[in-house]
């Protein structure tokens, strides 16, 4: 391995990270994956990508960057990305939107299909699943829920659905005994989703700003929550526009507590909360103005 080149600058950084290489890391990540790194993000790119520098061997970002941009390793692409991609997530976030779901669930006709598209570490769609277990009281109810995410890791830790206790502190106990199954021995301290609630989930990889997304629809619900708000409004528009033919007509989108998407898009309305559904009006004016 390259022995790593002292940053003159800061002493307690090992690479020299420059406005230049920190312009560069946005432009590339808005590019790949839509996401839009504010001036303060500075510190945290450099931590996050300073690991990836010394796990390759190499010396600098220009390096790194350079190596990158060749196009010569898809990996270290995905490994990139995944650095930047900040994953905050918990059990039953923005409690609100789980009985609006139930609610809805309980007043479609057939087969419910729900669209989770930024699963982070899977806490998103078991809730998702463990709501609608409720709603229809039973462990397999008529409901199958896509769950993705642009970063691979992640889907790694979701699909094995094995957390730490502690993350079901805040849950009702008659919730997490009904849903998990507690570690013994070597696991104490663990628990893991039941089986049947696994079931319910599959997930995929996917980039929102990919060319093809690897789901088909129609959704009965989409969940959004706390990603856009990673995008500019152009960027938003762009998804938003893709979300709306794979809704059924009566379909939901829900959003995270922060974001606004009715300055990113005409084809949704608010219905309350968070909670969006189309807006069959100006649709049926678009396509008649399309005609």
């Amino acid at each position: 391995m390259k022995a790593a080149l002292q940053n003159k600058s800061d002493p307690d950084k090992i690479f020299e990270f420059t406005p230049r290489d920190f312009a560069r890391v946005r432009a590339m990540i808005h590019r790949k994956a839509g996401i839009s790194l504010s001036e303060s993000k500075q510190e945290m790119v450099y931590s996050r990508l300073a690991r990836r520098l010394r796990a390759k061997g190499m010396t600098s970002f220009t390096e790194y960057l350079d190596a990158l941009e060749s196009g010569r390793n898809a990996d270290e692409w995905e490994a990139f990305t995944n650095a930047l991609t900040t994953n905050l997530t918990s059990f039953f976030r923005e409690a609100h939107h789980f009985p609006i779901l139930a609610e809805h669930a309980l007043k479609m006709q057939g087969p419910l299909t729900i669209w989770c598209s930024a699963s982070s570490t899977g806490e998103e769609p078991y809730s998702i699943a463990m709501t609608l277990c409720e709603a229809f009281d039973t462990l397999i109810p008529p409901v199958t829920i896509v769950a993705t995410d642009i970063d691979t890791n992640v889907l790694e830790t979701a699909a094995r659905g094995v957390y730490t206790l502690d993350r079901l502190d805040k849950m009702p106990k008659e919730r997490a005994r009904r849903f998990f199954q507690k570690g013994k021995g070597e696991r104490a301290g663990l628990v893991r989703v039941r089986p049947e609630l696994r079931q319910l989930v599959s997930f995929k990889q996917l980039n929102l700003l990919g060319n093809a997304w690897p789901i088909t629809g129609p959704f009965d619900v989409i969940f959004c929550r706390n990603v856009m708000i990673y995008f500019d409004k152009p960027t938003q528009g762009k998804i938003l526009a893709r979300f709306a033919p794979l809704m059924k007509p009566q379909g939901l989108l829900f959003a995270g507590h922060s974001e606004n998407f009715l300055y990113a898009t005409d084809a949704f309305r608010l219905r309350g909360k968070t909670v969006y559904e189309l807006d069959h009006r100006r649709n049926a004016v678009g396509m008649r103005n399309d005609t």
